[in-house]
């Protein structure tokens, strides 16, 4: 892509996060948001003084003869693969909003497909560009911990009433496919990233608070090994009461000791490491707000910017369509062990 061009942007799906994807692609001076897609009314959606043209399907958008470089795929979970493939097959370059898919079979053919017509793939695992992730990745690749004993990872989060009333696919079995990917696969992908892949998986899981708004479980318990060597486990629950606990990566190696908090795994809490002194780390970004609930870790922004340098051959794809199949693979392992087993009430 010539150095000089702006980048144009498409977006399916305008909810929250398809907001958030275009308010960063205009603050960006080499991007351009050409247009806007979903199935709900500009009116419904808040948007009815969007400058862009905006349409109720894909089909449309397609077929509008709108020239484009990039569609980011913001619509629900499960029509993640279907939008993606359809960008795909008219080549155009695509950014997925977590999770790449529901299963691995679709994140292969994404794959697949990608390959076919010469088009790149980004993931928003956005959680990789906040100041502890690019430190601790740091620390763990230059091997400062030793031999990795023990990793958990704790996500404790609050969606109750006020995130899934009204909704009209959050909870489903469908759309949404379930706690760890629409609430914690970021935090998944950052234990991927620093430690590899898991086996010897084992779980249990339950239903506390949602029986009436969701299609599947909110807590669980989960241990497993790393393939590289030590063990770990992820402990999770949506039912914790009125706001967000904490979000938390704990790291115990041969050669110290590690655990970043606070509500998005944004806060390094302790670091104790022979022969090491911590570095001072920039301030992170304030959590998108959503409403009561609150959001997620607020760096969207380094994913456009990501996208428009890779395109432009100064960099590559930070979380790649492999990556992202990875965390699908996953989850999808995880929970595996959570059809096996009838949920306790």
């Amino acid at each position: 892509m010539e150095e000089n061009r702006k980048v144009r942007f498409a977006i399916v799906g305008s909810g929250h996060i398809g907001k958030r994807h275009a308010e960063m692609i205009r603050r960006n001076p080499e991007s351009t948001l050409v247009a806007m897609c979903d199935i709900k009314s500009k009116n419904d959606l808040g948007l009815s003084d969007v400058d862009v043209p905006f349409f109720n399907s894909v089909q449309e958008l397609f077929s509008s003869g709108i020239d484009f470089d990039v569609v980011n795929v913001c619509s629900p979970n499960g029509l993640h693969a279907e939008h993606t493939l359809i960008a795909l097959e008219n080549k155009k370059h695509v950014v997925i909003e977590k999770p790449m898919a529901l299963t691995v079979a679709d994140c292969e053919k994404i794959i697949f497909k990608a390959l076919q017509v010469s088009r790149q793939v980004f993931c928003v695992m956005q959680n990789r560009y906040s100041p502890p992730s690019i430190w601790i990745k740091e620390v763990v690749d230059k091997n400062l911990l030793g031999n990795i004993y023990m990793v958990q990872l704790n996500c404790y989060w609050n969606r109750d009433e006020r995130y899934y009333t009204g909704k009209n696919w959050k909870g489903s079995a469908d759309l949404d496919g379930g706690t760890l990917f629409t609430q914690f696969s970021h935090f998944i992908d950052i234990m991927y990233w620093l430690f590899g892949d898991i086996t010897d998986i084992q779980g249990k899981f339950n239903d506390f608070t949602h029986g009436s708004l969701t299609a599947f479980e909110d807590s669980g318990f989960v241990n497993f090994s790393f393939v590289n060597g030590g063990m770990g486990s992820i402990n999770y629950s949506t039912s914790v009461w009125d706001k967000n606990l904490e979000s938390s990566i704990t790291i115990i190696g041969e050669k110290g000791s590690i655990k970043i908090g606070g509500q998005y795994m944004n806060e390094v809490e302790y670091c104790h490491i022979e022969n090491y002194t911590m570095p001072q780390l920039p301030p992170a970004s304030p959590a998108n707000d959503y409403g009561s609930y609150k959001g997620s870790a607020a760096n969207h922004h380094f994913i456009i910017e990501n996208v428009i340098d890779t395109l432009k051959g100064r960099t590559i794809a930070t979380t790649n369509a492999l990556e992202g199949l990875k965390v699908v693979d996953i989850i999808e392992r995880i929970y595996s062990l959570r059809k096996l087993k009838k949920l306790e009430r």
